[in-house]
């Protein structure tokens, strides 16, 4: 994905309108705004629109609704903008489809960052993957291998199930019920003390220091992110 992707703003806030569309303009991303959710999927149904920014707390028709829209015939990588930084609202939107979670005040460099890493993994869903890799550890989904730095590691089914899982999700957060559902199906989405215990395993055999983990992050309250970087 290169510079020139086309991201779509969603926020009533003109102030803020007016800053994301500088910072993104100065980035090299080409912009268009929406002051509301209505005006918002108006656009978005004229397609071409690489992401999007959509903000939670949207009058008439909100951000959640927004994103449901969307998601019912687009995988486009949706960034969520919220003041409201409750983790059962970041969760809802997470798990409606949203690909990541920016609170308000934010940083410009982080929301950049976030951008950055969601359009790439858009690039990589361009053609099926068979080989994930990130900071020396590698995943071989054909092979069922993994390795960190050269090394092989020793795996149970489950553990390469959610190391393929957060790996090709990298830098996306990635809710509790998401990753239970996909990996251990819907009737074990409250289990999550059952895989902070595969997380803390996992951890063990991927981590440098497993007490202080750089790769497999967690967010308090909501799921896990694995770092790329």
């Amino acid at each position: 994905m290169n510079a020139q992707a086309h991201i779509l703003v969603v926020d009533d806030e003109a102030q803020i309108q007016r800053f994301l569309g500088h910072a993104l303009t100065a980035s090299g991303y080409t912009v268009a705004v929406a002051l509301d959710g209505k005006s918002a999927l108006k656009l978005f149904a004229g397609g071409g629109f690489d992401l999007a920014i959509v903000d939670l707390g949207l009058p008439e028709i909100d951000g959640l609704t927004v994103i449901g829209q969307i998601r019912q015939t687009s995988d486009l990588p949706i960034i969520v903008l919220s003041a409201n930084d409750a983790e059962d609202h970041k969760i809802e939107a997470l798990d409606m489809g949203a690909d990541d979670f920016v609170g308000k005040p934010f940083g410009i460099g982080e929301l950049l960052a976030r951008v950055r890493a969601c359009l790439r993994k858009r690039q990589g869903n361009g053609a099926a993957t068979e080989r994930l890799e990130a900071g020396g550890i590698v995943v071989d989904l054909a092979a069922h291998k993994a390795t960190r730095d050269g090394e092989t590691l020793r795996l149970t089914p489950k553990e390469f199930e959610l190391l393929a899982l957060l790996m090709a999700n990298a830098d996306r957060v990635m809710t509790h019920r998401q990753i239970l559902e996909k990996i251990w199906g819907k009737a074990h989405t409250e289990d999550v003390a059952y895989l902070r215990v595969f997380v803390g395993q996992l951890r063990q055999k991927i981590e440098a220091i497993p007490a202080e983990p750089k790769r497999i992050v967690t967010e308090p309250g909501i799921g896990y992110r694995f770092m790329a970087g």
